[in-house]
């Protein structure tokens, strides 16, 4: 069944990996949800300049990419699904609790290997909750 929301929900997938980036876009936009390919932060600033404003981030959780402050900004105002490494280590926003002053709005952490099925399930039940911002 395709996603039908009322208003289009748009989704920012995050992530250095292309094949990560684009696989999980491409699920997405299979099911009928707007998804936005993001290779950097300079590309999240771009797109909330131009009045794209997110429900759910993915997150490739690097510590490159986490540590940029317009992503951190994002994350602590929209739920995420962060995809980490084992050994990455990440910035020190990540490791605060969820709901804690100026914390991340974490919704699912997967650690690598993941499947992209899972990603997809996890984003598509933040949406249908509508628990997404």
């Amino acid at each position: 069944m395709l996603y039908s929301p009322a208003k289009m929900a748009i989704v920012f997938v995050i992530a250095r990996d292309w094949t990560l980036r684009t696989a999980v876009r491409a699920e997405l936009r299979e099911l009928g949800i707007e998804a936005l390919g993001m290779e950097s932060a300079e590309d999240v600033v771009r797109a909330l300049g131009a009045g794209q404003m997110p429900a759910v981030v993915v997150l490739e959780g690097t510590a490159e990419n986490a540590g940029e402050p317009a992503v951190q900004k994002l994350i602590e105002r929209v739920p995420t699904v962060l995809i980490a490494s084992r050994t990455e280590t990440l910035p020190q926003l990540l490791s605060r609790p969820e709901g804690a002053a100026g914390g991340p709005r974490i919704a699912a952490i997967f650690y690598r290997p993941v499947r992209i099925a899972e990603i997809v399930a996890r984003v598509r039940e933040l949406l249908e909750r509508g628990t997404a911002a």
